[in-house]
């Protein structure tokens, strides 16, 4: 007999434990965010409100790894890693800073299209084109900032790639 509890139980408990820190997260989000986020992504959470966050920079740490979560399953078929692989983090900055120019001969220059869709279709991407580079820049600083607090190093400082978030 099975000791795994079906997903709907475990999205529910996550749920019921986003609830518990609810004050300083956007209620509207809630089931979304029990859908996208892991166990791992609660207690992070939870343990920030526990320190004493600030509400603001909660909500955007929030935000952003909810974000980061829905454009991995989009873009990867699998939840965020953690530490952040290098090719990883490349991948996200060239699905979201592009050239528009190139992409009008080019269909298949920055993010792809089933990816686009399927971060639209989810009310998580709102803007058509390129993001903007401080709005890159913050999601990978978020992710940089989780993954530290996790214990954790990803290649966000790496050489190699020219990244110098976190």
């Amino acid at each position: 007999m099975s000791t795994d509890r079906p997903a709907g139980d475990v999205v529910d408990r996550r749920a019921h434990e986003l609830d518990t820190i609810a004050a300083v997260l956007p209620l509207e989000r809630r089931d979304e965010l029990a859908e996208l986020l892991t166990d791992q992504d609660v207690d992070t959470l939870r343990h920030l409100v526990n320190e004493g966050m600030a509400e603001n920079t909660l909500r955007a740490l929030t935000s952003d790894l909810a974000y980061l979560q829905a454009w991995s399953l989009a873009a990867t078929g699998r939840s965020l890693s953690w530490p952040a692989p290098e090719a990883l983090l490349l991948k996200f900055v060239a699905h979201h800073l592009w050239d528009p120019v190139k992409r009008e001969t080019e269909p298949d220059h920055g993010m792809p299209a089933a990816v686009e869709i399927n971060l639209r279709g989810q009310g998580f991407l709102k803007v058509t084109g390129p993001h903007a580079p401080d709005t890159v820049r913050r999601r990978l600083a978020s992710w940089s900032t989780l993954s530290k607090w996790r214990g954790l190093s990803g290649a966000f400082s790496s050489p190699a790639s020219g990244l110098q978030f976190g």
